[in-house]
């Protein structure tokens, strides 16, 4: 009788320990991915709708687009300057990409939105962000009811070579490290550690669930 209630007790003080650690390491994500957010501006293309015509116009605006801005915003230096240089150019980037759209064939509206917005967890190359509110570079085409294209701006990751598509790593790692802190950076290289990576962020967004069922 005396050993089962050892044994009962050391299974819950490991079970409480389980528990203390995993808030601890929680807690410890939510802060570093807090601030992974708050030093990154995202730039989305929005589609029509995902018919093949509408995500094949999306690209050629894409294109567009980067060519244009891309030399304004290679040598930011940063956060702010890049959002000031976007909306200085807000009106040129519409009319490219309507320009665009009407040399295609097509009539959509085209609008533009800068401010934060909540993603899930996003890959581009060998960077994976986790899920959070980033501010956002946002070109919406039409309806904007279909898949859209993305990459960081902020550091300028966006600028690769458009005509074949390719991210480069070694350019991505280059200049992520320019604004990361090393431990914020190790947090989103998925080459060495991709499962890890992913299984933390799923671990926090189910922290934060929880977290909102608790407050309401």
């Amino acid at each position: 009788m005396e050993l089962r209630k050892k044994v009962v007790c050391g299974i819950f003080v490991i079970t409480l320990l389980f528990v203390v650690g995993m808030f601890s390491v929680n807690a410890e994500s939510l802060n570093l991915q807090s601030s992974i957010e708050q030093k990154l501006i995202r730039f989305h293309v929005i589609a029509n709708s995902d018919s093949v015509e509408d995500q094949a116009v999306k690209l050629k605006v894409r294109d567009k687009v980067l060519q244009y801005i891309s030399p304004k915003l290679k040598n930011s230096k940063s956060k702010e300057e890049s959002e000031k240089i976007l909306r200085n150019h807000d009106k040129e980037i519409i009319k490219i990409a309507e320009d665009t759209l009407k040399a295609n064939g097509y009539e959509y509206k085209v609008i533009t939105k800068m401010g934060k917005e909540n993603f899930p967890v996003k890959v581009y190359g060998n960077i994976t962000l986790p899920q959070g509110e980033y501010d956002a570079y946002k070109i919406i085409i039409g309806s904007g009811q279909g898949k859209n294209w993305w990459c960081v701006m902020f550091p300028p990751l966006c600028f690769v070579d458009i005509t074949k598509g390719e991210v480069s790593y070694k350019e991505n790692e280059k200049r992520m490290k320019q604004v990361l802190s090393t431990e914020e950076y190790d947090a989103v290289d998925n080459t060495r550690k991709k499962n890890e990576i992913k299984i933390r962020f799923k671990l926090v967004d189910i922290f934060k669930s929880i977290e909102k069922k608790i407050q309401y």
